[in-house]
């Protein structure tokens, strides 16, 4: 029987291999992959939140993976019912907390999905009692990248929105005040959290070409990156980012940015992309075009008195658009993270489930 079963914090982990971990969003995109590392890193009592209509193929497949002696629950619930709450959070350990409200355009529904939600596991978590650890998965979104030092690199350090209701995006505006609710509780009630940013996920599963390469809203393909660094991280390398993040002792309170390297330029991607999984016609535009194009809407949008949506405001040409550089030095140095998956494998593998797309 390994030592860590009978200790544990024996080898540099917080959990017990036997103890309860909850893991929301468990059929998402990473939660499958973030399940799956989990197992194989030996733990045995995992639980998935998982909602009524998730699609629980990737899941099963994981689960199809596991040995005997591992029990993955399938916890059918709602985040926004308090009682399934304290339900899934009874005797956990650990929560990888990556259930969000994606794909919304609306503030309120971003604010329900991502905040409601996250206090009501806060509190439950609270009242329960057994908590050593709380991972919040946030995104890259939430900072602002405005006003920087020229050729700076985008780090943990770097500024967040500070006004995220005038960005274009909810998801932007859901995050920023995810994250600030979790510090908060941090502070006030000594609640033990980390944050982890994810750049760009990419990998199986999951097609599409990242924003930050362009947009296609006008029927042709605006390039708007160019040069610009993409932030990708293959979803495996992502996973297992995260899992660490729960996992390691003295990290308590910290925020990490999850971005693996080297990081291919837009035009690079955008490039390798139309070769390998389809060609379709595209425009370049030049930074300065790109922002004053932000610029026009923008002032379209008020003119209009929102009757031409705020779809693009030069809030957003600064966070996606502008030349940046992104940092993983202290996932690396904190967490002992490597991008076990290589750029060249991972965009492979990518770029070949994307073609029967």
């Amino acid at each position: 029987m390994p030592e860590s079963e009978h200790e544990p914090r024996a080898g540099g982990v917080i959990a017990n291999i036997n103890d309860p971990i909850l893991v929301t969003g468990a059929a998402g995109f990473i939660g499958t992959r973030v399940v799956g590392n989990l197992i194989q890193r030996g733990f045995k009592n995992i639980r998935c939140l998982v909602r009524e209509t998730s699609n629980l193929t990737r899941l099963n497949e994981v689960a199809g993976r596991k040995t005997d002696d591992v029990r993955l629950h399938l916890f059918k619930g709602n985040l926004l019912a308090k009682e399934d709450c304290l339900n899934m959070t009874r005797e956990v350990v650990l929560i990888y907390h990556l259930a969000a409200g994606t794909g919304t355009k609306a503030f309120s529904d971003a604010f329900l999905n991502s905040v409601v939600t996250t206090r009501n596991l806060l509190d439950a978590a609270l009242e329960n009692k057994s908590l050593r650890r709380f991972v919040n998965v946030s995104s890259f979104a939430v900072y602002t990248n405005r006003n920087k030092r020229r050729a700076r690199l985008l780090d943990e350090d770097s500024p967040v929105e500070k006004h995220p209701e005038s960005r274009a995006e909810a998801y932007c505006y859901g995050k920023v005040k995810q994250d600030e609710l979790v510090m908060k509780y941090g502070r006030e009630r000594r609640f033990p959290y980390v944050i982890v940013r994810p750049g760009s996920v990419y990998g199986p599963g999951k097609c599409f070409v990242p924003g930050r390469v362009g947009i296609d809203t006008f029927g042709v393909f605006l390039h708007m990156g160019g040069s610009n660094r993409i932030p990708l991280t293959y979803v495996d390398n992502c996973a297992e980012a995260i899992v660490l993040a729960g996992l390691t002792p003295g990290v308590d309170g910290e925020v990490f940015n999850i971005v693996d390297d080297p990081q291919p330029s837009s035009r690079q991607f955008l490039k390798l992309y139309k070769k390998n999984v389809r060609d379709f016609k595209s425009a370049y535009m030049p930074h300065p075009v790109s922002w004053l194009f932000c610029f026009l809407w923008e002032k379209l949008s008020a003119w209009s008195r929102g009757q031409v949506p705020r779809a693009f405001t030069r809030r957003e040409w600064s966070a996606y658009w502008a030349k940046t550089g992104y940092a993983n030095n202290k996932l690396k140095d904190r967490l002992g993270w490597v991008p076990r998956i290589s750029l060249h494998e991972g965009l492979r593998s990518f770029f070949n489930a994307c073609k029967g797309k």
